[in-house]
Order: C-alpha cells, then structure tokens, then sequence
C-alpha cells in the first residue's frame, strides 16, 4: 500500500481562512498535546509577519507567547512556518530585518517553510531560498493553481521546472481559490509531476467550491503523497479539507496512513466549543458554485466588498463590482487570485462602481502595480491603455523613484532602539511603536478552559491559573469549593 503523509494547516490556513487569525494563544494550548500525538508529518504553525500585526493590533497579546506555547507543547512532530523573508513587492522591511525574523525562528527549532511568489515568479525566489538555507530552514515553494487564458498547460509545466531548478527542499501545488476539478487534475497534474523530477510535490487545496476532498483522493490517485488537510470546525468552508473525511476516504481506496484521527476528535470538541462559545465560524461544506469561475474572488473577499459597498449605501451593486472585477483582472493581465493582487483587484472594481466612471480614481496600490513594484510580470502582461491611464495622475511622481529599503541590521537597530532585543525590534519594524509595549504589558496566555473537559482536569487547570482565589464548581448534588489562603481575601 502507498503511504499518504498528512501536513496539519489547522493553527495556521485553518484559522486564517475561517477565523481570520483571531485564535488566541489560549485557545491551542489545550489541545497540542493531541496534534503532537496524531501522527502528522508536520504541523503548519506560523506566520510571522501577519501574526505579528494581528495579535499585538487586534488581539492585544504577545505573538512570541505563541510561538514559545508551540514548540513547549510539540515536542515530536515538526512545526513549519509560512513565508519568507525577501519581499516581492513594495515593502518598506528592509530584508535584513526578514532574515532576523527567519533567524529566531531557526533558533527555535522550525526549519522548514512553505512561501510563494504571488507570479510564481522563482527567479525573485531564488536568493532567498539559498539565503533560508544557511539560516538553517529549507522552503518549499507554492505553485499557484489559476484559471485564466494564460494559465495554461505550458504555463504550469515550465513554472514548474522554473521552480525545481532553485532547488528547493519542495514544492507544493497550491489552489488557493478552490478552483481546481478532479478532471482539470488528471489532465494536469501529471504533466506538473513530470517537470519537477525528483523534487517531493506537496498538495494544498482550498474547499472555496465544495471540490477539496474530491481534490486530495484524485491528486493522490495521481501520485501525490503528501497533502493538506485541517481539523473542523477550522476545515472545510474556505479552508482545507477535513482530515477525518481524508483519512477514511483514503484508508477505504487502499492507502496507508500513520494519523490516528481518534486521537483528534477532542481538538475537534475544544474547538468547536470555542467557536459556539466566541461566536466564530463553524467550517461548513460549501456548495459547487459556477460563478466562481468567472469572477474568482475569493468568499471571504466578497464579504469585505459587500461591507465597502455598504458603508457608501450601495451594498444592492455587489453581483455589479463582481462583474467588473472580472473585467479588471483582464486588464490587469489576469494575476493569480492571491494576496494581494486579488485585493487590488477587487478594490479597484468597487472603486469603479462606487465612482461612476472606471479608473477614475485609483489606490496607491494599483498605481505601484502598474508601476511593476508588486511583480515585474505586470508590466509586461496589463493592458497598456489602461495602463497608460492608471499611470497619467501627479500621484505616480511620487512613486517612480522608489527603491527598496536597504538597511543593514545594525542600521535598523540604530534607527529604532539599540536597547530592543531581537523579538521587540522585530515588532518595532513590522507593526508600530506600541507594539514593543503591548507586547510587554501582555500576561502570560492561559490554556482556554472547556467545560466539556473531565472534572479532575479542569480543576487541575483552574488551579494553575494565576489570580484565583476561589474556586465554585456545582452540577446537580454536587458541589465543590477550593480556596487560596493565600489570595486576597482568601480562607483555609
């Protein structure tokens, strides 16, 4: 029997698909024990640069708690990280600020990641890869799965040598928008396997269209033995496939796998508590949708159209800002649907509608993306009318000069604190001033407490929890009192 490795995406792509990064440290912590103890080949656990700004902006914790929580609580299988350091687009990190993020990470024990080019562009990949290496982490390069009049067979097949010849530890093929079909996959995925030689290829597959486990079984059947999966209710929905629905599916076509899904039904249980009890999303199976071909904006991107539009009273022209996002991915020379292009997309698109009169008005963005500042491949591919005119405004003076900033360390250190260790610089730089304080000022994450937990472990874990002087537990005859004497106010 063929053996099919399963990478776990439920702390990473899963939350951020469904719950859009909102999961606190508190809430993993309960079940990694579990995680660890299932039989994945990896887990898929972090992603710095967006982490960084989300948990210190949104969620007012320290994201290296996070991260320190992960590897304290994983101790056999391998943690992974997403991204790079190199950025390939505008960006005002300088690189050797990306390469001490990668640092930390290697120095806490995750080497391997899992990045993309958002062109697939592996010519721009090629130094970081190299430069990830002597760090100590080895990267596996996305292959971004797109559905347009250039994405084609030839597109893919020499993509795919473009990204076997940088030498990278893999590739994975990556459909971000749920696009792909069972009969798109025989007839490609052979040819893609064929390019990349000896080079391990990775599966990952959104569930956009309800087609993702139908997705996995048909990549596997064509050679794929390593694959994605995400635990619910983080699965499904925008997410990765199921991870119980896999294992069975695949076990019933004859393959083998290591992954004990019954050690996972009580991360599905915490879980699920946690999104009832937070009021977040319940992945769901979603239902085969056509329009999703012609549009291709991802679900959780309509959402944010559907609220641009609202705030301007004209939330009823939604399916209109659809239609004329298909129209300017045309002229913007069908990028792959991907942050951010597909945001610039779809801003534009509202923008259009909202105005009244196309490109009337446009973003910083889409100006430094004519400009070819978010991928050199713009340039050459974007209508050059519409081009010329996004172009033909004094705002792009502003921008033509521009050069990526090429601070050395000691550079950045000397302009944001010399007194900053490493994690607090690395927050100065990503997020803001605040974060340093944020960051300090955050208590320690506490386990997020179940009541579906077995009464002699949730009294344990609320007997660790600093603070509590007192303790009330009661169902039905029973009743149970713990006090601290030594609280405030607390009794013997």
């Amino acid at each position: 029997m063929t053996q099919i490795n399963i990478i776990d995406t439920t702390l990473r792509d899963g939350q951020q698909s469904m719950w859009a990064l909102n999961m606190r440290t508190g809430m993993m912590m309960p079940v990694l024990a579990d995680l660890d103890a299932a039989g994945f080949e990896a887990i898929e656990f972090f992603l710095p640069t967006q982490q960084l700004k989300k948990m210190i902006r949104d969620l007012r914790e320290d994201p290296w708690q996070w991260l320190k929580a992960g590897i304290n609580g994983v101790k056999k299988t391998p943690l992974r990280l997403h991204g790079g350091y190199k950025p390939h687009s505008f960006s005002r990190v300088p690189a050797s600020v990306g390469k001490l993020l990668n640092q930390k990470m290697a120095e806490c024990g995750l080497t391997v990641t899992r990045t993309s080019h958002q062109w697939n562009d592996y010519e721009d990949m090629q130094e970081e890869v190299d430069e990830l290496r002597k760090l100590g982490i080895e990267t596996i390069v996305n292959l971004i799965y797109s559905v347009s009049p250039r994405h084609t067979d030839e597109y893919f097949v020499a993509r795919a040598k473009a990204a076997r010849a940088i030498k990278p530890y893999r590739i994975c093929f990556k459909d971000v928008g749920g696009l792909l079909t069972p009969d798109r996959i025989r007839d490609l995925l052979p040819k893609i396997l064929g390019a990349v030689g000896d080079i391990t290829l990775e599966f990952h597959g959104h569930c956009n269209n309800g087609l993702g486990p139908l997705n996995v079984l048909e990549v596997v059947r064509q050679g794929i033995t390593h694959i994605h999966t995400a635990i619910p209710p983080l699965a499904n929905g925008s997410s990765q496939p199921s991870v119980f629905n896999v294992v069975k599916n695949l076990k019933a076509l004859g393959y083998d796998l290591d992954v004990d899904v019954s050690v996972l039904r009580p991360v599905e249980a915490h879980f699920t508590y946690v999104a009832q009890r937070e009021n977040l999303p319940i992945g769901m199976p979603a239902e085969y949708d056509q329009s999703l071909y012609h549009h291709q904006v991802p679900g959780g991107m309509i959402s944010n159209l559907h609220f641009q539009l609202q705030k301007v009273g004209m939330e009823h022209r939604l399916e209109e800002t659809l239609e004329e996002s298909v129209q300017v991915r045309a002229e913007f020379g069908y990028p792959i649907m991907v942050t951010p292009l597909s945001q610039f997309v779809g801003s534009q698109a509202a923008i259009n509608v909202i105005v009244g009169e196309r490109y009337k008005e446009v973003t910083d963005e889409v100006i430094q993306y004519a400009l070819g500042y978010w991928g050199k491949e713009a340039v050459k591919v974007m209508d050059q009318d519409i081009r010329a005119k996004i172009l033909d405004r004094p705002r792009t003076k502003e921008f033509l000069d521009w050069k990526p900033v090429d601070l050395s360390l000691e550079e950045v250190r000397e302009k944001y604190g010399k007194h900053l260790s490493d994690e607090e610089l690395l927050l100065r730089v990503y997020v803001d001033e605040e974060a340093v304080k944020i960051a300090r000022q955050a208590p320690p994450p506490q386990p997020y407490l179940s009541s579906q937990e077995p009464l002699v472990q949730l009294i344990q874990k609320l007997t660790q929890v600093k603070g509590l002087g007192y303790i009330s537990i009661q169902k039905g005859d029973f009743s149970l009192v713990l006090n601290d004497s030594q609280s405030p106010g607390g009794q013997k």
